[in-house]
């Protein structure tokens, strides 16, 4: 599909019923929801897209900003024709709220999953700029650390354990050239959040029914946002997901279904 300004997105859904759409968040693609859609495509129509930035989609060719991202959601909801519930995971939970706010006739309702959106205005143009000047300089890993530390706030320890786990052979060229394009989606996405406010009390004009969702054991500052987001969404629902944290969606695939198609069948008429 295309959306406004030409870009071209590719997606692919699955099932039958209600459409439930899931954007994903940052490093990640049209697999990034695989865990989790087993548990919804037996009664909804499941659709999962690749934003902007991201293989197989386009590239940017500015630096991109929320309005992007909702242009393309915008575009899979008239594809899909009818309206749908729209989950959003991580920095695709920030998108959902944004797309919330500009197309409430199209959604049916919003879930969001521990959106980062304390992460946002001149601290991540900082963060943009270091990412940027290491990917130019080849310097990968580095620069995912300082995505993990600056802009996902995870601790340290979280943060070195992949480094102590890998003992797997190297990566060959394919494997480089997709972690790098990754990267590059990444990078779009700071784009985006450094063009943004901390602005929570915009999203109380959001009408749509609201899930927000979120693990026990995320770490700060998630759990002082996610109760912001809530004092700004008085309807909303609020489930925190016991033992879990931002990586629920991968580590508890079947419990983080289970409490959204909780709300989803509460909303489908």
């Amino acid at each position: 599909m295309t959306a406004g300004d030409g870009t071209r997105l590719i997606a692919r859904h699955a099932g039958r019923g209600v459409p439930v759409v899931l954007v994903h968040g940052s490093a990640g693609g049209l697999d990034s929801w695989n865990p989790v859609t087993p548990f919804l495509d037996d009664g909804f129509e499941v659709w999962v897209y690749a934003r902007r930035g991201y293989a197989p989609s386009s590239g940017c060719g500015r630096p991109k900003t929320y309005a992007d991202d909702v242009d393309d959601l915008r575009a899979v909801l008239t594809a899909i024709g009818r309206p749908a519930h729209v989950v959003g995971g991580s920095y695709g939970g920030t998108v959902a709220l944004h797309a919330a706010n500009a197309n409430r006739t199209a959604i049916r309702s919003v879930t969001v999953f521990e959106p980062p959106l304390y992460a946002a205005g001149p601290p991540m143009a900082a963060a943009r700029d270091r990412y940027r000047e290491l990917l130019q300089a080849g310097d990968l890993a580095t620069a995912t650390r300082v995505f993990a530390t600056d802009v996902a706030r995870m601790p340290a320890a979280i943060v070195a354990a992949p480094a102590e786990a890998d003992a797997g052979p190297p990566p060959d060229d394919a494997d480089r050239a997709a972690a790098l394009a990754e990267a590059v989606g990444c990078l779009h996405d700071l784009e985006a959040m450094a063009a943004d406010t901390v602005d929570v009390q915009r999203w109380r004009h959001i009408d749509a029914p609201a899930l927000i969702l979120h693990g026990s054991d995320t770490w700060a500052p998630m759990p002082a946002t996610m109760a912001a987001l809530a004092n700004a969404l008085p309807g909303a629902r609020r489930t925190v997901l016991p033992g879990q944290t931002h990586f629920a969606p991968h580590t508890a695939p079947g419990l983080f279904a289970q409490a959204l198609r909780a709300f989803l069948d509460e909303h489908n008429q």
